[in-house]
């Protein structure tokens, strides 16, 4: 999976669930482009990392079961000689972007 749409995906995936808006497991799935299996599979990865996720069969919707935030942040930059150099080990490589990617889940 392509590491972007992988991030939207938690991104909508947890705007969904703070808004209330998942409606069930089929629907939810659905509307992030997922198999039901995978969609469990995300939720239980996402638990496994504190995410407090719960449903409602009454209301027909996945929710947070206390306050949870996600914070994910992206950044792409062009290196400079010495790092370009520092991370290929001297030797001379093409397309010279480092990535950063961090993602840290508070409880609020």
């Amino acid at each position: 999976m392509k590491v972007f749409e992988y991030l939207d995906r938690i991104s909508l995936m947890h705007t969904l669930v703070v808004r209330r808006k998942t409606g069930t497991p089929d629907e939810f799935a659905r509307q992030l482009g997922i198999s039901r299996t995978s969609l469990y599979e995300l939720l239980d990865e996402m638990k496994l990392r504190g995410a407090p996720i719960g449903y409602s069969k009454s209301c027909r919707t996945f929710f947070y079961e206390y306050p949870f935030e996600i914070d994910i942040t992206c950044s792409l930059r062009s290196l400079s000689y010495n790092e370009e150099k520092k991370l290929s080990g001297g030797l001379k490589v093409s397309g010279s972007v480092l990535f950063f990617r961090t993602v840290v889940s508070e409880i609020c």
